[in-house]
């Protein structure tokens, strides 16, 4: 499998290429969609359904005689202007994929492909479903991502495995991170107002000052983890906005700020919003007022150990035993979460850094992967889904 993945790096690479020139925000990816679509139907054998999760795609592969696995792309990308400079650099400006978005559609592409000819010559029994999923990175006005739009739409009726991967650009090219239990946190927002009389810099005292307020709140919000919550459980709460004040000798009547929490356990994450809502009601006794408001995210994701241990399995085979990196799991979120509540579900961290010393992150201008990740992300995902369909590994 591995092999023949390598014989498609060409394919996978214009692909991937495509996609990244032509970035699309979530639930904006009809042009993304569209290619997905075509290829499909040019692979052949695979039903296609588009319009699902409002801008996704669905293809099926072989039929209900069997198991079925679904495996998940995403293909959205972020709103950030480009700074690398190469052939397939941005064309929609102040659009980029800057999250490995574009390598994750052309990888899954390229399962179909290996997986089309396997089915013929293999004669299997099953199914693969391909998800071709919008909007992992933003919400719409109700609150719902790709992943659960696709879920309402029936995209994992009837599945009985699911798995996905991520590219990692600062994890070394051919090493692979993936572990059982959590493995992405819970995310919920939190957007609130700090509210006093505002005043003259001058005379602070015949009013409320927000500013001096803000500061009480803020060590109330960070002394949240370290003295309101068992210390040993994993959750952080960070502050990304803080907006307020016109000017040097104006204390403002409002300051605006936002940020993120993030947990595991659904106990805890109930703790932490209670924790956060505490925290605000300091400025009330200081003789200001507040206005809060906590939007939840997506769920804590959840690797299935067996199907971890297929995984597993395959990349040593791939990759050897030393490719298996241990580190542990970090509070980063994804709403392949939502999916992995609806079967037994696990998605793997790729090592896709270019090796020139230079920190490419996700979500930066800079971002950018060695694209001879590509085969082998699609060889270890195609070589899951065919243990699997042919009874080798077992839930």
């Amino acid at each position: 499998m591995l092999a023949h993945a390598r014989s498609l790096a060409d394919e996978l690479i214009r692909l991937r290429r495509d996609v990244h020139a032509h970035p699309e925000l979530s639930f904006q990816e009809l042009r993304t969609a569209a290619l997905v679509a075509d290829t499909l139907q040019e692979i052949g054998g695979i039903r296609v359904r588009t319009g699902i999760g409002k801008t996704g795609v669905i293809g099926d592969l072989g039929d209900e005689g069997g198991p079925t696995i679904a495996i998940r792309a995403d293909m959205d990308a972020l709103p950030i202007i480009e700074a690398v400079n190469q052939p397939y650099t941005s064309t929609n400006v102040g659009v980029m994929h800057a999250c490995g978005h574009d390598a994750h559609t052309a990888m899954l592409l390229g399962v179909a492909h290996l997986l089309r000819e396997r089915f013929a010559a293999d004669g299997l029994r099953g199914r693969v479903r391909f998800l071709f999923q919008p909007s992992e990175e933003a919400w719409d006005r109700e609150g719902k991502s790709g992943a659960p739009r696709m879920i309402d739409d029936g995209a994992m009726d009837g599945v009985d495995a699911v798995i996905a991967l991520h590219v990692d650009s600062t994890l070394p090219l051919g090493q692979v991170t993936i572990r059982s239990g959590w493995a992405s946190a819970a995310v919920d927002d939190f957007k609130a107002s700090i509210l006093g009389t505002g005043g003259h810099g001058a005379a602070p005292h015949e009013g409320t000052d927000t500013v001096f307020m803000l500061a009480a709140v803020i060590n109330a919000l960070y002394g949240i983890k370290s003295r309101r919550l068992d210390p040993v459980q994993p959750c952080v709460l960070s502050i990304g906005m803080v907006r307020g004040g016109s000017a040097a000798n104006v204390i403002p009547a409002e300051i605006y700020m936002e940020g993120t929490l993030r947990s595991y356990s659904e106990e805890l994450r109930a703790k932490l919003a209670e924790e956060v809502e505490r925290a605000f009601g300091v400025a009330r006794a200081l003789g200001g007022d507040y206005r809060l408001k906590i939007t939840r995210g997506y769920p804590a994701g959840w690797n299935d150990q067996r199907v971890v241990g297929w995984i597993k399995d395959i990349s040593r085979e791939y990759l050897g035993d030393s490719a298996l990196d241990q580190s542990p799991a970090g509070l980063g979120a994804e709403d392949f979460a939502y999916m992995c509540q609806k079967a037994p579900g696990a998605m793997l961290m790729l090592g896709a850094a270019i090796g020139d010393g230079v920190m490419r992150a996700h979500h930066t201008p800079i971002f950018d992967i060695d694209e001879r990740c590509l085969p082998t992300g699609a060889a270890i995902l195609a070589e899951t889904a065919l243990r699997f369909l042919k009874g080798q590994v077992k839930l």
